[in-house]
């Protein structure tokens, strides 16, 4: 039997196409990051109380944000594979299952927060200025819900068809519009009300209601390649959607799940006190500047080997997988470096007391040194094991070493222990170390390699 022949990757195609693909993804990444900095920029010139505020009512939607992209990115899956196959009409029938499943629990998100947004923020924080300053920000807030249900699949239909340019360009111009609404209804500038905490929320609703309404232009007002009758959004069929649900609903609880241990974790630092959880937000702000920039390697992943798996072509969608890990793992070195060397001139933007900026300055440290660990982690569990369809070996793993490992580390730290609030960030670190091991055994095992679209 002769020796199978080596796959051989050339570094020049590859790059043109990470460049061609990832890139725009990166920077629509960068630039929606670059808007919570904003927020957090203006607000946080306000003082630590209005930051932590502002950090503990958008808990919510990192919640919501967790369901819907969880439930986009496992039927994403099928849209490269659909793509891979050239079959637009499939990818419409998946945009449109995912739109409806999305508007559906953005309305499950929307009504307690219009009615009942004190209850929600009393989950995460027993401080009553924050509760106060915050409710208003949840309920103006809350449209967001149901513009981001539609907008969010369709963002990803574009992104998995390779038009990735064009959610870099909306990014562009809701990403300028917020800036400039905070500046207005923050401040009070140019005869507006001066709305503090509550013009960061204004700022962010009439920012995503253009999102919803540019994407929609885009799509059908530009006869876009997504674009067909709306009858062809909702023409499913049993063997379809069994197969998206099958998929997409592990994804979606494994989101789920990861959001509200994240939200558990600020559950935690909110009760540490002010001063702490300001350090925690402008830390994570910070940190996903880099962060959620890198991650698009994971999409772009998702989308380039999806695409080789619906070609049938595994052997070669298992080499250029390994070959993006290595990439993503080398820019995470570099990231964690620069965010390590710049964090100490960032910090000092913000109206923190030398103790929050102390706190700060050590949290963003234990993040620089983490990072090349987190991204090899994203790139297999959001990338790698989602294009495969192996979405459930990822769910119990994110959810593993979440709530039993990170969440109780973090409360038994912070609550128990009365750890400063920077060697509970170091505690949670284990969840990452945990989760790495499992991820490279399950990459080398290849069992995440699945054709998802065989037979439909």
């Amino acid at each position: 039997m002769k020796n199978k022949q080596p796959i051989v990757i050339e570094n020049k195609n590859l790059y043109r196409t990470l460049t061609r693909v990832a890139l725009p993804i990166a920077l629509q990444s960068l630039i929606t990051s670059s808007l919570n900095l904003v927020d957090n920029l203006m607000v946080g010139s306000l003082g630590e109380v209005e930051l932590a505020a502002v950090g503990l009512s958008t808990q919510i939607y990192f919640v919501y944000w967790g369901v819907i992209f969880g439930f986009t990115s496992g039927s994403s899956a099928f849209t490269a594979q659909f793509w891979g196959k050239q079959d637009p009409h499939n990818i419409r029938r998946v945009t449109g299952f995912a739109i409806t499943v999305c508007f559906g629990f953005g309305m499950l998100f929307f009504i307690p927060s219009v009615f009942f947004p004190e209850y929600i923020l009393r989950i995460f924080t027993d401080i009553p200025a924050v509760i106060e300053l915050g409710k208003d920000y949840v309920r103006i807030g809350a449209v967001c819900f149901l513009t981001l249900s539609i907008t969010v699949p369709f963002t990803t239909a574009l992104r998995t068809t390779q038009q990735t340019s064009v959610p870099l360009k909306i990014s562009i111009i809701v990403f300028s519009t917020n800036t400039f609404l905070n500046y207005v209804f923050i401040f009070g500038n140019f005869g507006a009300p001066e709305l503090g905490v509550k013009g960061a929320a204004v700022a962010t609703a009439i920012s995503r209601a253009i999102e919803l309404i540019l994407v929609i232009y885009v799509i059908f007002g530009r006869r876009n390649v997504i674009a067909g009758k709306i009858t062809e959004f909702f023409d499913w069929h049993r063997a379809l959607v069994t197969r998206i649900l099958s998929t997409a609903v592990p994804v979606m609880i494994n989101e789920t799940m990861w959001s509200m241990g994240m939200a558990a974790y600020n559950a935690a630092y909110g009760r540490m006190g002010i001063t702490e959880f300001a350090a925690i937000q402008a830390s994570i702000t910070l940190d996903s500047l880099f962060i959620m920039a890198i991650f698009s390697l994971a999409d772009a992943l998702l989308i380039l080997v999806g695409q080789q798996i619906g070609m049938g072509k595994t052997d070669y969608a298992f080499a250029l997988a390994k070959r993006l890990l290595r990439i993503g793992v080398i820019v995470g070195v570099a990231a964690g470096g620069l965010l390590i060397l710049t964090s100490q001139f960032i910090i000092r933007i913000f109206n923190f007391t030398p103790e929050g900026q102390y706190y700060t300055l050590l949290i963003i440290c234990i993040y620089g040194i983490m990072m090349p660990l987190k991204i090899f982690n994203g790139l297999n569990v959001v990338g790698i094991f989602r294009c495969g369809g192996d979405t459930k070996f990822a769910m119990y793993l994110e959810i593993g070493s979440v709530w039993l490992i990170g969440v109780p580390l973090v409360f038994f730290g912070a609550l128990y222990l009365a750890l400063p609030v920077y060697l509970v960030v170091l505690i949670e670190q284990m969840e990452e170390i945990v989760k790495g091991i499992f991820c490279r055994q399950r990459f080398r095992s290849k069992k995440w390699l699945n054709d998802l679209i065989r037979g439909l």
